[in-house]
């Protein structure tokens, strides 16, 4: 993106539908305002360092461990209760948010406008994933849920819409992205897009949770597979975090062919993607993540959940910036509230879902 040239009127031809996901672009013509409230003169950078090492480093005498971590439903596991007070922020600075009920299914299309998002209560303005300064680009999400699945959609301001990578599973965060995690207990489930819809999916499974025999030892999770890494999550690269990064549980495995069930996809672009020669309005994600696609994320859970139980989610996004021509390093991480230090893979750290049975329908009119 770039924050210092000049603009004309011109626009590209909308984009074509990108499998898996699908992207709607809407043409606008937008004029340059006379000064542009961007002025990096008065500008504060809160970056988020986003690094990831996926290594192969295959130990096999922590494949065979004897410690097994369980977690009674919809409650933190002594491991994650504790991840918050030695790496991370206090329980005391999670975020909640009431995720009710539809009554109608919504079309994946990427077009927030339908009723049922309009009343859907939005997050705050999303936040520096360090500080918890206010984002430089407004970005917020919203969820609701049936018995069929979870519904997420993300709404991302951004002047200039950017998207360059097509591969499945391209690392997308190195560009802009928005990005969805769900909280398993013993796994972890990650989830990026970027504007052209392309996708970026990991399943993650503690290592102190893997025992042979036990449960997620099974094909679909066969560590010895090649596209299988040992991830010591977001971490700065120094001497005494190189090998197990700085959570207190250690390492995962890391997943990388693993892929949702049945999840939907799609984006919509309210100006032109890469013509940055007009103003563009941003962005919006839409998902359907079936409940039949979490097994492996329930955790003793009920599937569809029940009222009154809790899932950790964590919302975000990354964006690339530069500055007379120069990618600015770190790049932003934003996220629902801020995680303290440059790591997404945090689960203590998540947003907390209160699911209500409560229908959309029934709540007051918002003013």
């Amino acid at each position: 993106m770039l924050l210092d040239q000049a603009f004309r009127a011109s626009h590209r031809p909308s984009v074509a539908s990108h499998r898996p996901s699908s992207v709607k672009v809407r043409r606008s013509t937008f004029r340059l305002p006379a000064a542009l409230p961007y002025r990096r003169s008065t500008m504060r950078l809160h970056g988020c360092a986003r690094r990831r090492r996926l290594r192969h480093h295959y130990n096999t005498a922590a494949h065979s461990r004897a410690t097994h971590m369980t977690s009674t439903p919809n409650t933190p596991s002594p491991a994650l209760a504790s991840a918050s007070a030695l790496y991370g922020i206090p329980e005391t600075e999670i975020a909640h948010y009431t995720c009710y009920r539809t009554r109608s299914r919504p079309t994946i299309d990427g077009d927030l406008s339908k009723p049922a998002w309009r009343h859907t209560p939005k997050s705050p303005r999303f936040v520096d994933m360090v500080s918890g300064m206010p984002a430089y680009f407004d970005t917020r999400a919203a969820a609701m849920w049936d018995d069929e699945a979870l519904y997420v959609a993300f709404w991302a301001e951004e002047p200039f819409v950017e998207a360059q990578m097509t591969k499945r599973d391209s690392l997308v965060f190195f560009e802009n992205d928005l990005e969805l995690f769900i909280d398993g207990g013993e796994t972890y489930y990650e989830f990026e897009i970027n504007a052209l819809g392309t996708l970026y999916e990991v399943f993650y499974i503690w290592r102190d949770a893997y025992q042979r025999g036990g449960k997620y030892d099974v094909p679909e999770f066969d560590v010895h597979s090649p596209r299988v890494h040992s991830f010591a999550g977001d971490h700065p690269l120094d001497p005494d975090a190189f090998w197990k990064g700085r959570h207190p549980r250690g390492t995962r495995w890391a997943f990388l062919d693993w892929d949702f069930p049945g999840l939907k996809t799609a984006v919509y672009i309210d100006g032109t993607l890469n013509h940055n020669e007009d103003i563009d309005k941003g962005w919006c994600v839409e998902l359907a993540l079936p409940w039949t696609g979490m097994n492996w994320l329930a955790n003793g859970r009920s599937l569809p959940p029940k009222a009154g139980d809790i899932w950790r989610m964590f919302f975000g996004r990354f964006q690339k910036l530069e500055n007379r021509g120069q990618e600015i390093q770190p790049h932003f991480g934003w996220a629902w509230n801020r995680h303290g230090v440059a790591d997404t893979h945090i689960p203590s750290c998540f947003t907390a879902l209160h699911f209500s049975d409560i229908a959309l329908d029934d709540l007051s009119p918002r003013s």
